[in-house]
């Protein structure tokens, strides 16, 4: 049976949606009232599709839709809302709703788009299992994703390969977008762990006790939803490799925790005062400078000892010149695959705009960059007039002041650089994010950081 959680704050809007699925007779429904509990509700009760009421006191719909944006495991939504609100139906739908449908519901009109959504989530899963059979048999070379032709990069993948085969943990250091996580994967297929699991997680998600129930798992009674017990990410690593991205984002109280997991091999699910014992590789990652971290006092000294027994520092894109056409090369066959586009090559003028252009998002923005080209191309090949307009910009702009950038500091530049992104998208922080290849949550913290006013 399909489970469906339904969130809305209208009680009469409850009984009557729960009635009517349950007649159905192929739904497993659970309804929620009180929005604030939503998050830890969705985690307990692992829906297939939510059925949401946007206008809620407290935590309200898009709040819940911006929770659920950065989870990559997401359930399928359901927009309900009392209004016609175009605005707002934009919103919901790029950020991952299915469809927007408004109050009062037309019985009919609902359950054919609960079953086309969940058709959809069912087609979702089988193409991600087939793109992962069709990933595990083209990645035999674990260095396939890693572009490699700058010095550099060259000089990383020697060096992990001579300490890929321990089981000592590895801090990658960098930038946001320069390939950190394929560096963790590169070194998972080189390990003697290459045939067990490869969990990544991103570690900024983990600063509330609640998020440390989904690491560590929980108890039965643990919290208020905690109706049974919970294997953790960690124990669902057991015997593989574990990836914490942005590993500097963690919280202290978490941080204690992982740090039991390297001294002892052991850890505590929340509610629980028995220890369980667990074998992962740990593998983690930052773009923060976690020397300056301890000495503000929000990392641990013992872990940062723990965590850095080898250390890998991957460049910039802007210091990768080598590795800039390359790239785009590759990432112009391959959404030129995705869109089913006919375009071979990229144009002389199109390779030296790439070069000049400083990168404040890494590979991650070049190949946003490319990708958003590829949709908008008509021609065989990539031409100047399919480039986003921001990037014309600042290239034209670098251009004629390339001596006063230099001057710059690189903080500086990509405070200006967000700043322009944010310009662009209206202040859109989701699709700002987007163009930037960051994720919501760091682009936020990036803003907060250079304190930029929207």
């Amino acid at each position: 049976m399909h489970k469906i959680l339904i969130i809305d704050d209208d009680q009469a809007i409850l009984n009557y949606l729960e009635v009517l699925l349950m007649q159905a007779g192929k739904f497993e429904v659970q309804c929620l009232s009180e929005s604030k509990k939503a998050f830890e509700t969705i985690l307990e009760f692992q829906p297939e599709l939510i059925l949401l009421d946007m206008d809620m006191p407290e935590v309200t719909g898009l709040d819940i839709l911006h929770y659920l944006s950065e989870r990559p495991d997401a359930p399928e939504i359901l927009i309900l809302s009392g209004v016609e609100d175009i605005e707002l139906a934009v919103k919901a739908i790029k950020l991952g709703a299915y469809d927007y449908l408004t109050k009062p519901l037309d019985r009919a009109k609902l359950l054919i788009s609960i079953d086309r959504t969940l058709e959809r989530r069912t087609l979702k899963l089988k193409v991600e299992e087939l793109r992962n059979h069709i990933e595990e048999a083209e990645e035999d070379d674990p260095f396939v994703k890693i572009i490699n032709s700058s010095p550099q990069m060259q000089k990383v993948l020697k060096y992990i390969e001579k300490i890929s085969p321990t089981d000592n943990p590895v801090l990658i250091w960098g930038e946001s977008g320069t390939g950190k996580e394929l560096i963790a994967r590169a070194i998972h297929k080189l390990s003697k762990r290459k045939d067990k699991l490869f969990v990544a997680i991103n570690a900024s998600i983990l600063a509330s006790e609640l998020f440390a129930s989904e690491f560590f798992g929980h108890t039965k009674g643990a919290f208020t939803g905690a109706v049974s017990d919970k294997t953790g990410i960690l124990e669902k690593a057991d015997h593989g490799t574990l990836f914490l991205d942005e590993i500097g984002d963690l919280s202290l109280s978490v941080q204690v925790k992982l740090l039991r997991v390297l001294q002892e091999g052991e850890f505590f699910p929340v509610g629980s005062t028995k220890s369980r014992r667990v074998d992962v590789r740990l593998i983690t990652a930052t773009n923060k400078d976690l020397q300056e971290e301890i000495q503000q006092g929000n990392f641990r000294t013992d872990l940062f000892y723990r965590l850095n027994v080898s250390s890998v520092f991957v460049e910039p894109l802007r210091k990768r010149e080598g590795d800039i056409v390359f790239l785009a090369q590759y990432f112009l066959k391959k959404y030129a695959a995705t869109h089913n586009k006919k375009i071979n090559t990229i144009s002389e003028d199109v390779l030296t705009l790439l070069q000049r252009y400083h990168y404040p998002g890494n590979v991650r923005e070049l190949e946003n960059i490319i990708n958003s080209a590829v949709l908008l191309e008509t021609g065989k090949e990539l031409t100047r007039r399919s480039l986003p307009q921001y990037f014309l910009e600042a290239t034209l702009k670098a251009k004629y002041s390339l001596v006063d950038t230099q001057c710059k500091s690189m903080v500086q530049v990509e405070k200006e650089h967000i700043e322009r992104i944010l310009k662009h998208s209206g202040g859109n922080r989701t699709m700002a994010s987007k163009i930037l290849g960051l994720s919501r949550v760091s682009l936020i913290a990036k803003i907060k950081r250079y304190k930029i006013t929207l």
